[in-house]
């Protein structure tokens, strides 16, 4: 029997096959149905990169323009002339299992071009100095205390001592919020609402009010703390809760638009509760204490002790917490002087997935909104090499570099609203501004005049 014949036979016991192309002088293998193909018979990476690939038209060096004229007028019309209704798919030939680099080929054109562009190949790199310094006088030295938040309204607000000044970023006015003028009492932690419309501080005497930024009103007093107020954080999709940490150990939950505010309250922790922070989604809070501990808790069991996670890791306070961006149930915690570790949490897991131990207080946190990376601030070292910045590549947490600002311990960090710069409070009551999140930045070393701008100390009072 010959080889038309066999193929014929072979053909005809195929009722997937359409009897029109009985004629066909392909040997074709394992056919496929007539609407739907094979895809185990085709080269969705080859495909995909045909169709994608904006560079070039590739072709086939085998066939000439007027082989694939004649293909191109085959595919479009029958034998009589008439356009095709319907396409037939038959597999793939095996003439055409062969290897195809051309995906390949593209991925080199692409690689080639990566590394002729002067821009792309430049690598991402610290600035040398602060962009700016501001003089912030009285900025009391207390590692426990949260007194720096810089607001959606590019509003940096900003206690030091008595008194609260907000800074606004885009003119660099100063204006005086409040001064608390009873004894010893001083604010002890500010937090801007999610819309930046109010303004909760917390004192030392254990009260805990909203302001209005705008008008520069007292909108209310929130109760229910018996120590001071350290840490304060707003829920990023409901608004209207607050949720507070003291001194007295407790973990209040405000509802600022009834009369009793408190709607829950918490006693987990067994020291003073120095870290707050709710996701980005607001579906969980994490709370950081004097006792080394984090808790992770839901809002709709905060009426309860009953914890979704208790980690016991860390060796010293915790009071630096950040939620990752761009990763949903991922935390970053720092401990203090005698731990020194940033540790990297999976809370769908209840896991520490990486831990980096700094050898130096871990003061502050901050997740890079536009890189995949975390910068860190420290203080106090038991091996003399804190008071400076570090930022690490997630989730590798490799060191990409560190900053040494000053001689004296970074105390908080609080990052732009366009996610560009960062805020560094110092002991040495300064407040500096680091363009660290930026994009590249120029080859060419900044120049005397630069420096002088970037070093002119202006004061926040």
């Amino acid at each position: 029997m010959d080889h038309q014949s066999r193929l014929r036979r072979l053909v005809e016991t195929d009722w997937y096959s359409p009897r029109r192309l009985l004629s066909s002088p392909i040997d074709f293998y394992f056919p496929g149905d007539r609407f739907i193909p094979n895809r185990s018979l085709m080269n969705l990476d080859q495909a995909h990169g045909l169709l994608t690939n904006t560079t070039k038209e590739y072709h086939n060096p085998k066939f000439s323009d007027a082989y694939r004229k004649k293909v191109a007028e085959n595919l479009t019309l029958d034998s009589e002339g008439r356009p095709f209704r319907m396409l037939v798919f038959r597999g793939n030939p095996k003439s055409c299992r062969k290897s195809n680099n051309g995906i390949d080929e593209l991925r080199r054109e692409d690689a080639s071009a990566l590394r002729n562009s002067p821009k792309q190949c430049q690598p991402r790199r610290l600035p040398k100095k602060e962009a700016r310094i501001l003089d912030a006088p009285n900025l009391r030295n207390d590692y426990y205390l949260n007194i720096v938040d810089w607001g959606r309204n590019n509003i940096l607000a900003i206690a030091l001592g008595q008194v609260l000044y907000l800074w606004k970023g885009e003119s660099g006015k100063v204006q005086k919020l409040l001064e608390v003028l009873e004894g010893n009492d001083h604010p002890t932690s500010v937090s801007w609402s999610q819309d930046a419309r109010n303004l909760s501080v917390g004192y030392m005497g254990s009260k805990l009010q909203l302001w209005d930024a705008e008008t520069s009103k007292l909108v209310r007093n929130l109760e229910g703390h018996e120590g001071r107020v350290a840490t304060a954080s707003w829920n990023h999709w409901n608004n209207h809760i607050l949720t507070s940490g003291s001194q007295d150990k407790s973990i209040i939950n405000h509802d600022v638009r009834i009369s009793n505010s408190a709607t829950s309250c918490i006693k987990a922790h067994d020291g003073e509760v120095c870290g707050l922070k709710w996701s980005n989604e607001g579906n969980l809070l994490a709370s950081g204490g004097d006792d080394n501990l984090v808790y992770i808790w839901e809002p709709s069991k905060m009426s309860s002790p009953n914890f979704l996670h208790r980690f016991n890791d860390h060796r010293a306070a915790v009071k630096a917490l950040a939620w990752c961006p761009y990763q949903l149930n991922v935390l970053a915690s720092g401990g203090g002087t005698q731990d020194g570790c940033i540790k990297i949490w999976n809370l769908q897991k209840g896991t520490c997935i990486s831990n980096i131990d700094t050898k130096s207080q871990i003061c502050g946190l901050e997740w890079n909104r536009h890189h995949k990376e975390i910068l860190s601030g420290h203080g106090f070292s038991t091996s003399g090499d804190g008071n400076r910045l570090c930022l690490w590549k997630y989730p590798q947490m490799t060191k990409l570099g560190e900053l040494q600002p000053q001689t004296s311990r970074i105390l908080e960090l609080s990052q732009s609203p366009n996610g560009l710069t960062v805020a560094s409070a110092g002991a040495d009551e300064t407040l500096r501004f680091w363009e660290v999140f930026g994009p590249p930045t120029r080859e060419n070393s900044v120049s005397h005049l630069d420096g002088l701008l970037s070093l002119k100390t202006s004061l926040i009072r």
